[in-house]
């Protein structure tokens, strides 16, 4: 069994929220509880998978710009800021130090609550180097 991490990261990379779930469901799952009740935020930023039209209205409900490409098959599409979209790299770039972490890359621990524990340590490490 395998776990995935879903993350939110500020425009400096460190990251805001998290959540864990299982391997094999897809990444937009968790993304409206993930971006549930955050404050100050200007705009989303993602990659095509998260081209979903429910999720793009659960942005907009919370005043900010969603900075999605739109999926090849959407049958209008839309536009997007590609300038923003460039920041999206800040994602990549957090869980490339996350999984620095050898214990997060190889998930030693059995239980969620001690997996999300170090998580949390990994982060705050992060952020303060």
């Amino acid at each position: 069994m395998s776990t995935k991490i879903h993350a939110a990261v500020d425009g400096l990379g460190n990251l805001a929220r998290f959540r864990l779930s299982g391997g094999e469901r897809h990444d937009i799952t968790e993304a409206a509880n993930l971006i549930d009740g955050m404050t100050n935020v200007g705009a989303v930023v993602a990659d095509k998978a998260f081209d979903a039209t429910s999720l793009i209205d659960c942005i907009e409900a919370m005043n900010a710009t969603a900075v999605i490409p739109p999926k090849a098959n959407r049958k209008v599409l839309r536009c997007y800021d590609k300038h923003i979209y460039k920041s999206r790299n800040l994602i990549e770039r957090f869980f490339a130090r996350l999984k620095q972490f050898r214990r997060i890359a190889t998930r030693y621990d059995k239980l969620d609550i001690r997996f999300e524990a170090f998580i949390s340590i990994a982060a705050a490490l992060i952020w303060l180097a």
